[in-house]
């Protein structure tokens, strides 16, 4: 079974009275273990592509299945069961919360799925461990540089044990040799857990790297 499936679907905006097309008649699937990149200039549908495969946003046309479960008909509490449970988001701008730790901000995710407190800490040192971020488990996110800020949101990705983790130019803010070691490590965990991974990037360096490059250009496959 494909981890992510999409089928004909398109995504429509209205802009005055302009009906703008952002994604147009796409289908792809996605299997475990992928490591792909949507690959396309600036506007070209990347993020919005993204945003529908997370349930972020909703298909105007077509459907998305993830994991099998269609996506279309879930309400919003639904879908967001579905993201709690089964996908992790890595965001360019990071989206760790300021007035929390590094630790906290990765505690966060397991209090929202519910998971007893006794288990958190034991869980939490265990992925800063392996992302080589357990000496700054009590610093605020503006102590850390860019890179470390990320790894943060790489193990805030992965604390729930998602089949999928979605992230949106994961390497724009960074300096090319933090760009590297945060693909290397995504790559590492991508090979080690089989986690799928799907970036949306123009960054020559993740295209490069990726094992599938899906390319799309004014919301099409090209």
């Amino acid at each position: 079974m494909s981890v992510v499936k999409i089928d004909k679907v398109s995504r429509f905006y209205k802009n005055g009275l302009l009906t703008v097309t952002a994604v147009d008649q796409l289908s792809m699937e996605l299997h475990k273990g992928d490591f792909s990149v949507i690959a396309g200039p600036s506007g070209s549908g990347k993020t919005t592509l993204l945003n529908l495969i997370g349930g972020l946003d909703k298909p105007s046309e077509g459907q998305v299945f993830i994991d099998g479960e269609p996506t279309q008909n879930k309400s919003e509490h639904q879908l967001s069961d579905l993201r709690r449970e089964k996908i992790g988001f890595i965001f360019q701008a990071y989206n760790l919360l300021p007035v929390l730790t590094v630790y906290e901000n990765i505690q966060l995710i397991l209090q929202i799925q519910g998971i007893a407190e006794k288990l958190h800490k034991d869980k939490i040192f265990a992925i800063l461990a392996e992302l080589d971020l357990q000496d700054l488990h009590a610093r605020m996110p503006a102590e850390l540089s860019g890179g470390q800020q990320q790894r943060v949101a790489v193990a805030r990705a992965l604390i729930n044990e998602p089949k999928l983790i979605l992230a949106d130019e994961p390497t724009a803010n960074l300096d090319s040799e933090s760009a590297n070691k945060l693909m290397d490590l995504m790559q590492r965990l991508n090979n080690e857990k089989e986690v799928t991974f799907l970036f949306s990037s123009h960054d020559q360096m993740v295209i490069d790297k990726a094992k599938k490059v899906i390319r799309i250009r004014d919301g099409k496959l090209c």
